[in-house]
């Protein structure tokens, strides 16, 4: 019968639920009632006096009683029987004190005349270990029952079906193992049958975790593939990091396994998926790290109940700061966005993820002035999060005015927008293309930086600059390009084969970017922890490997050369640049000495009249003499824009090419 059916069953005779409940109560009561029996056996080696008989009789009645009321107010009639767990133990052992209070007051209270109904202190301890053991132990069983039901019907079915149960190994007996385990075994539609887990935790060796046996260490998964005739291997860690799973691959190759895994625990544990969503290792497990631990106390602080605007909502970056934010319940998030399909996807995402949140998806470009004003007007925003940029670096070496106007300028008016407006927190989205910039995007990028430190000293605002590196799987980055190649029967394209980049997942990266906008103060430049980082050929062979293939045989991976404005090494510090620690781990200051007010309005304003007549190469050359000429000489058309000093602490070398 099908779910479906039983529920129409149930409800054109709902006499059949309260059959249920009427036979759990008199299960109860039953219990109860025995159990108190039980305890004056005991205390009379099973022969008590006869006398004793009428003081059971008369003491019965009211201590079960006194139970009955304690289950029903802590309310276990409530639980559903095959769903009870570790969460229902408290429930069950405050019932149970709650319930001895009364009886003990009685025997001490009650006086000798009524000594008859009086409980012994013996009886009232014992009986309430028995009774409410038993009612447990009633439920436990009904559930060990239906998960044996289960196991049982999701065999019946494989068996039946196209194919056998394919036999497994979990790697990881922690929480994540366990809760992958008991879905596997409870579902009747997933054609897994567990054969045990591996542990490295010596602890955990020979235990059993959901009626599975933990059989060795990962070192012997080769072993235990050849006896138990493995189909495959699925990684059960909550958070495993690129280390763990670059190890575990290297010992499945060798037999060779396939290797797969399931979510996150985070992403578990919050309802985002389910446990046996389990699919196959993907290069994003292998450049993740491991979980970022926030302060969500300083966060909450941050964002709960106030306006925040998120601009450039509908790109990769925007769009997940948006759900982060999400998370802590602010009074309303504005989502800026220019392109209309974008904002439509994330705006249904978040309305239906989090539907009691207060979201105003605004189409709009930050550039355009008017609309901004009438935006900051209406909403009255608290933080405001600029994301939105252009970021391709060969696309902006094209398009040289674009991204002055879209890095560079909407960036100086949305700054002197939010502290003309009294918003609290602006925190610029900044990139390590920044850092001794070769291309115009890192270039407009850098000077966006210098903008927001010199308005932090112009207004009460809170201005600060998170600078971090690549983040996988944003659009257009090298991975979703390398699948899309793959997919289509190659080459890959790398640019070099000695070219290295950094990578951070995007939950990660919006993480630290909100926490450092608790944390700041105001006119910080912070840098992210990064890691160690990847080289691209080699991002390119693991991701043929992963996909099945070989690399150089299979797919063909073909050196295109650097591409204009590119470096072979990303930096997120240039070499004179020193860092301070921050209270968190993975987020650094930079100590980066800021450049003369008058200085950067000068060039903002010379970059402004040639970014609307699209002179590029004079963009280029105030961009390269304001942030690597020593002598900061700015000439349009013989006429001197600024003539001063850089700092002394800035020992760039010019490498902005015509």
């Amino acid at each position: 019968m099908s779910k479906h059916l039983e529920t129409t069953h149930e409800v054109k005779r709902p006499w059949l639920r309260l059959l249920t409940k009427q036979m759990q109560f008199v299960l109860d009561v039953f219990t109860l009632s025995a159990a108190f029996v039980f305890a004056y056996l005991l205390r009379f080696d099973f022969a008590p006096p006869e006398h004793e008989a009428r003081v059971i009789y008369a003491q019965l009645p009211y201590v079960v009683l006194f139970q009955c009321a304690a289950l029903m107010v802590a309310g276990v009639p409530s639980f559903i029987w095959r769903y009870v767990g570790m969460s229902e133990i408290k429930v069950f052992a405050k019932a149970a004190i709650a319930s001895a209070i009364p009886v003990l007051i009685l025997r001490i209270w009650l006086p000798e005349a009524f000594q008859m109904f009086r409980v012994p202190l013996s009886i009232i301890v014992v009986d309430t270990i028995l009774a409410f053991g038993g009612v447990l132990g009633l439920r436990v069983l009904r559930r060990v029952l239906d998960e044996e039901r289960s196991k049982r019907n999701r065999l019946r079915s494989l068996n039946g079906g196209n194919g056998h149960a394919k036999p497994v190994l979990l790697i990881g007996a922690g929480r994540a193992g366990m809760l992958t385990a008991r879905e596997i075994q409870s579902r009747g539609n997933i054609n897994l049958d567990i054969k045990g887990f591996v542990d490295d935790d010596p602890q955990k060796q020979g235990s059993v975790v959901q009626r599975v046996k933990v059989l060795g260490t990962t070192n012997d998964i080769p072993r235990l593939v050849r006896e138990l005739g493995i189909d495959h291997v699925v990684v059960t860690f909550g958070e495993a990091s690129r280390r763990d799973f670059r190890r575990i691959l290297t010992i499945c190759k060798q037999v060779p396994i396939k290797v797969r895994t399931i979510p996150g625990l985070f992403e578990i544990l919050q309802g985002d998926v389910q446990v046996t969503r389990i699919r196959d290792i993907q290069i994003e497990d292998l450049l993740g790290r491991d979980q970022v631990h926030l302060d969500e106390s300083s966060i909450n602080g941050f964002l709960a109940n106030k306006t925040v605007m998120v601009t450039g909502a509908g790109g990769s970056i925007g769009s997940e700061l948006s759900r982060q934010i999400a998370r802590f319940k602010p009074d309303q998030l504005l989502l800026v966005e220019r392109a209309e399909g974008a904002l439509f996807f994330i705006d249904r995402e978040l309305r239906e993820k989090w539907p009691g949140l207060n979201v105003a998806a605004l189409v709009a470009d930050v550039g355009d002035k008017t609309r901004m004003q009438t935006i900051f007007e209406q909403y009255r925003p608290h933080v405001v999060l600029h994301a939105a940029a252009h970021k391709h670096v060969p696309m902006m070496e094209l398009n040289v005015s674009e991204a002055v106007k879209n890095n560079i300028l909407a960036t100086k008016f949305l700054g002197e927008l939010s502290g003309k407006n009294g918003v609290e927190s602006f925190v610029l989205i900044s990139t390590d293309k920044a850092v001794r910039p070769s291309s115009v995007m890192g270039a407009s990028k850098r000077m966006a930086e210098l903008v927001v430190q010199n308005l932090n000293s112009t207004y009460q605002t809170r201005y600060v600059a998170v600078r971090f590196g690549n983040v996988i799987g944003s659009a257009g980055s090298v991975i979703p390009i390398f699948r899309e190649q793959i997919s289509r029967g190659g080459p890959i394209t790398v640019t070099h084969p000695d070219m290295v980049r950094y990578f951070m997942t995007i939950p990660e990266a919006t993480q630290l970017v909100l926490q450092a906008g608790a944390i700041g103060q105001g006119g910080e430049i912070f840098i992210l922890d990064m890691g160690e980082p990847v080289r691209i050929l080699d991002l390119a062979k693991e991701t043929i490997t992963l996909s099945g293939l070989r690399p150089f045989i299979d797919i063909e991976i073909l050196f295109t050369g650097i591409r204009p404005g590119e470096k072979l090494f990303e930096e997120l510090d240039a070499k004179d640049e020193r860092l301070a620690k921050t209270r968190h781990p993975k987020i650094f200051i930079g100590q980066i000495a800021t450049y003369p007010e008058e200085q950067v309005r000068g060039a903002l304003r010379w970059l402004e009249v040639l970014a609307r007549t699209g002179r590029s190469n004079k963009i280029r050359r105030i961009l390269n003499d304001l942030l690597f000429d020593a002598q900061l000489e700015i000439e349009t058309d013989g006429e001197v824009l600024v003539d001063q000093p850089r700092p002394a602490t800035q020992h760039m070398v010019a490498t902005t090419t015509a």
